[in-house]
C-alpha cells in the first residue's frame, strides 16, 4: 500500500463520525430556517433588514465550517501538547474581559460584559474547549496520582475556580456551573475517587449559595422559578416563553406563523429561541429536537468509546457532553423544568462564538472517529480506556 493510500484510510470517516456529520448538517439547516423566523420581525423593529440576523448567522457559519474542516483534520490528539498554553490564553482573555480599564474592546452589553471587540469574540465559549482538553490531557498524565485529593484533584480545582471566578464577574454565573459540570465528568470519567467528589460537593454548598445571594439576578431567577407569581417583571420572558410553547399544542402553527416572535418574548431568537420550535413545530418538534440531541450524544458516547488512546476517549466525552447538556438545559428552560439559564441551543440560537465553537467541536469529534486504528484490548489493561460510561 502506498504512502498516499495508508494517509486516506487512516483518515477515513467511520459510521459514527459520517453519521455525525450528516446529523449536524441537518441541526443546522433547521436552525437557520428557525431563526429567521424567529428574528425577522425583531430585524424589522430595530430598522434593520429581515434577514438582518440569519445573514450574519451564515457569515459565522462560513467561519464555523472552516474551522469544523480544520478541526476535522487536524490530529486531535496535538491539543495534549498544546492544553497548558490553551488554558493560559483563555485565562487572559477572560481577565481582559472584566478589568475596568479595557471597556473600549469590552463593553457592557445588556449589564454583563462577555464579549471582545463589540460582539465578535467570546472567551467564554473559548474556555470550554479549553477545560475539555486540559482536564482530559491532566487527567491522562496525572492518573496515578487521582486516587489523592492533594496530588491529583487539588490542581483541577484550583483551574476551575480561576475560571469560575472571572466568569462570574463578568457576569455569567451559567457559563461557571457548566465549566464545573463538565470538569467533574471528565474527571469521573477518568477514576477519580467519588467520596472525593461527596466531600468537595458538601463543602461547596454553603460557599456557592453565599455567592448566589450576591449575585441578585440569580437570587430573582431561583425565587421566580419557584414562585413565578413572586416577582411578574422577572418571570416575564419565562411566562412568554410557555404561552409560545402551549400555544403550539402538538403540531404547531405553521412555519413563520408563530405570535410570540413579535417581541413578546426578550431575546426569542437566542436564549429562548426553542420556545418559536415548541410553538411553530409544536411538541413533535420538541421531541424531534430532543431526539436529536439524544442521537448526538450517542454516536458522541461511541466515538469515545472506540477512541484510539485515553485522551482522545476523555476528550471526546468532554465534547459530547458539552453540547448536549447545554442543549438539553436549553429546551428545560423553555418548559419551565428548570430556571432561566441564558444558554444557548447549539447550531440553531443565534450567536457566532457559539455556532463557531459548537462546529469545531464537532469537527474535533469527527477527527476522532475518523481513524481507522481503534482501541481493542486496551480496555483491559489501561482503566483510562473505560470510561465509566
Amino acid at each position: 500500500m502506498t504512502a498516499v493510500a495508508q494517509t486516506r484510510d487512516r483518515w477515513r470517516m467511520g459510521v459514527e463520525a459520517r453519521a455525525l456529520v450528516l446529523l449536524t448538517a441537518v441541526l443546522l439547516a433547521f436552525g437557520l430556517a428557525v431563526l429567521y423566523s424567529a428574528s425577522a420581525m425583531v430585524a424589522l423593529s430595530e430598522d434593520l433588514g429581515s434577514a438582518h440576523y440569519l445573514i450574519r448567522q451564515i457569515i459565522g457559519l462560513g467561519v464555523g465550517a472552516l474551522a469544523f474542516a480544520v478541526a476535522a483534520k487536524m490530529d486531535a490528539e496535538l491539543w495534549s501538547k498544546w492544553a497548558w498554553p490553551f488554558m493560559a490564553v483563555t485565562i487572559l482573555l477572560l481577565l481582559v474581559i472584566v478589568l475596568p480599564f479595557t471597556t473600549s474592546i469590552a463593553p457592557r452589553i445588556n449589564g454583563s460584559r462577555r464579549f471582545l471587540f463589540g460582539a465578535s469574540i467570546q472567551p467564554s465559549e473559548i474556555g470550554k474547549l479549553a477545560v475539555i482538553m486540559w482536564t482530559s490531557m491532566l487527567l491522562v498524565k496525572k492518573r496515578d496520582q487521582m486516587r489523592r485529593l492533594t496530588k491529583g484533584l487539588l490542581p483541577f480545582l484550583i483551574v476551575i475556580g480561576v475560571l469560575d471566578i472571572l466568569v462570574v464577574l463578568e457576569p455569567d454565573l451559567s457559563v461557571a456551573l457548566m465549566y464545573t459540570l463538565v470538569m467533574g465528568i471528565i474527571l469521573f470519567a477518568g477514576g477519580v475517587r467519588i467520596g472525593h467528589f461527596v466531600a468537595l460537593g458538601i463543602l461547596a454548598i454553603p460557599v456557592l449559595w453565599h455567592e448566589m445571594e450576591k449575585l441578585q439576578y440569580v437570587m430573582l431567577r431561583m425565587s421566580t422559578f419557584l414562585d413565578p407569581g413572586k416577582a411578574p417583571d422577572a418571570s416575564y420572558q419565562l411566562k412568554q416563553s410557555l404561552i409560545a410553547v402551549g400555544s403550539g399544542g402538538a403540531f404547531g402553527r405553521g412555519f413563520g406563523e408563530g405570535r410570540q416572535q413579535l417581541g413578546f418574548v426578550p431575546f426569542g431568537y437566542n436564549d429562548f429561541i426553542a420556545s418559536n420550535i415548541g410553538e411553530e413545530w409544536g411538541f413533535i418538534g420538541l421531541l424531534l429536537l430532543t431526539a436529536a440531541f439524544a442521537m448526538y450524544a450517542w454516536l458522541g458516547f461511541r466515538i469515545a468509546r472506540s477512541a484510539r488512546t485515553p485522551f482522545l476517549q476523555l476528550v471526546a466525552l468532554g465534547l459530547t457532553v458539552t453540547v448536549v447538556i447545554t442543549a438539553f438545559l436549553h429546551i428545560g428552560v423553555v418548559v419551565g423544568l428548570l430556571p432561566t439559564t441564558g444558554l444557548t441551543l447549539p447550531f440553531i440560537s443565534y450567536g457566532r462564538s457559539n455556532l463557531v465553537l459548537s462546529l469545531f467541536m464537532t469537527g474535533v469529534l469527527v477527527n476522532i472517529g475518523s481513524h481507522k486504528e481503534r482501541v481493542h484490548g486496551v480496555a483491559a489493561t489501561n482503566p483510562l480506556a473505560a470510561p465509566a460510561w
